[in-house]
């Protein structure tokens, strides 16, 4: 049986007002664990929509204190993209994973009679890759995750998907047996997965892209900047005396706008 958009799509979306300034756009963004908002007028319209990168896009971790109070004054009407792209409900899964890959998008606005009842994103393609192929049940083995925020390479696709949807992320990380960085596979390296179907003797290794890495030191403007130039949500942190080793940690837009949104920030005084 064919699977359509709304049999995938997350019903319902998260909006904010046009007027919002971007430290209460990161509070919903970081209360509701999504990497964009709809951003609707006073009759609910969607006028466009501003995400975790818009809000990255600007000099906001400027260390001028001119450009920070500029930057201060911007609201979600000023940074939003618009028009936005969209998908009816009733139509194949199969042609919405082509507009994905074809504009290169994480997101689609989901309509019905041109109503807004959803929205479909990169992650729920993921979440359908890792329910593809049961869990087998009868060994300890068989019920583990073979990755959460890291796995070998020989990690079967299938259960990587499963570790990402149950993590809440959008990659996993590759390494060797000495925990030497390989690569990372995301949620775009699963698409195609989606229309063709997971084989299970498939692995990670098989469909990893090269690791996008940051010294520990470095600048939350260096990580924004790289975020932002190479479209990436999330950076492995490693240290760069020791590039080798076992990778220190993780960065993810997720971690910036967690800190937009504290009481303490310069963006909600």
């Amino acid at each position: 049986m064919t699977k359509l958009v709304k049999d995938l799509m997350h019903p319902g979306i998260i909006t904010c007002k046009p007027t919002a300034t971007l430290g209460q756009v990161a509070v919903l963004l970081n209360q509701h664990q999504v990497h964009a908002l709809f951003v609707t007028d006073r009759d609910g319209r969607i006028l466009g929509l501003i995400s975790d990168f818009d809000l990255m896009a600007g000099e906001w971790l400027s260390s001028d204190s001119e450009s920070l109070t500029a930057m201060r004054k911007l609201t979600a009407a000023d940074l939003m993209t618009r028009p936005i792209d969209s998908v009816e409900a009733s139509i194949p899964l199969s042609e919405a994973v082509d507009q994905f890959i074809e504009k290169g998008i994480s997101r689609l606005l989901v309509t019905e009679n041109e109503k807004p009842v959803g929205i479909i994103s990169l992650s729920d393609f993921v979440a359908s890759i890792a329910n593809e192929i049961k869990s087998k049940r009868e060994t300890v083995g068989d019920v583990m995750s073979h990755a959460i925020l890291v796995c070998r390479g020989k990690t079967p696709v299938a259960s990587a998907a499963r570790a990402m949807t149950s993590a809440g992320w959008r990659s996993v990380l590759v390494v060797d047996i000495k925990g030497k960085i390989l690569g990372v596979v995301s949620g775009y390296d699963l698409l195609r997965f989606v229309k063709e179907g997971v084989d299970e003797n498939l692995i990670v290794r098989d469909v990893m892209h090269p690791a996008l890495t940051i010294d520990r030191q470095a600048s939350l403007r260096e990580a924004a900047d790289m975020l932002i130039q190479n479209h990436h949500h999330r950076l492995v942190v490693i240290d760069k005396d020791d590039p080798d080793s076992f990778p220190i940690g993780a960065l993810s837009t997720f971690d910036i706008v967690a800190e937009m949104a504290m009481p303490d920030s310069v963006w909600q005084k």
